[in-house]
């Protein structure tokens, strides 16, 4: 099976709470992004304790409530089906601390990590704030949810972003790569896809390739697994039928979002 390709694990870690999918430097090609997928049972309690890393909590369906012991968050989670479409709230929580998510109703909670040294203030990142923005033309049409930008000021090295995608459709296209440190024309960031799909039977197509071939895999990604982007162009297609959604963590040593799109490809962009 593809190095790539994550496919969701069930390990349950107290009672009602169920980790689905578990990316961090220890069992995969990556350095700076971390990715936890957890359900939770209505009245469970999920725990940890950050050292040098930061950290996203999604909301991803459901309600929950968030501490970092200093600040609480009630209540919080704004669907009850990722294809409402409807911006959900995230709570961002820096290194060297420790919080609690409480689950109010069952829930799906997104836990986004990267390397942190600068410890930041805890911030409640409300649906409200949530920019929005359709994206493409022709057959490659998205709709994205910017969670975190590389403008906000919030977190040191964290971009999180949710995109849906219609069948027919491609995204994250033309291909386009960031993994090489050479601003200002490109920046070095790695990157985690988590895929749904709807209805959830569907899948999308992804291929994962670098200029010498060294990477070149073409994955069929199914309802909650996992893409690895550690460097290489990323597209993904999406069949007729099925919608698309994908949550994407980035993170590298410059919190700066600049790609580079792979020249053969480039010309669709300026069709009339």
């Amino acid at each position: 099976m593809s190095n790539l390709l994550r496919k969701p694990k069930c390990r349950t870690l107290s009672p009602g709470v169920t980790l689905f999918q578990d990316i961090n430097s220890s069992n995969a090609p990556v350095e700076y992004v971390g990715l936890k997928q957890l359900k939770m049972e209505k009245g469970s309690v999920y725990q940890e304790e950050l050292e040098k890393e930061e950290v996203c909590i999604v909301a991803l369906t459901g309600k929950i409530t968030v501490t970092d012991y200093d600040q609480i968050f009630e209540n919080i989670g704004r669907r009850e089906n990722i294809f409402d479409r409807t911006p959900t709230d995230s709570v961002y929580i820096s290194n060297d601390r420790r919080f609690k998510i409480t689950a109010i109703s069952n829930a799906k909670v997104i836990l986004c990590y990267a390397p942190s040294k600068k410890q930041l203030p805890t911030k409640l990142i409300k649906a409200s704030e949530n920019s929005i923005e359709s994206r493409g033309k022709y057959a490659n049409k998205r709709y994205v949810q910017n969670i975190l930008t590389d403008t906000d000021c919030t977190a040191n090295s964290l971009l999180v972003v949710e995109v849906y995608t219609e069948g027919g459709n491609w995204s994250s296209y033309p291909p386009h790569k960031h993994d090489r440190d050479n601003l200002p024309e490109e920046s070095f960031l790695e990157e985690i896809y988590y895929h749904e799909m709807n209805p959830k039977q569907g899948f999308v197509f992804q291929r994962v390739y670098t200029d010498d071939r060294s990477i070149d895999e073409t994955m069929t990604v199914e309802n909650e697994e996992a893409v690895l982007v550690p460097k290489g162009y990323h597209p993904v297609a999406v069949p007729d039928g099925y919608t698309s959604y994908y949550l994407n963590v980035m993170a590298g040593p410059i919190k700066i979002w600049k790609f580079y799109n792979e020249p053969a490809h480039e010309w669709i962009l300026n069709r009339k």
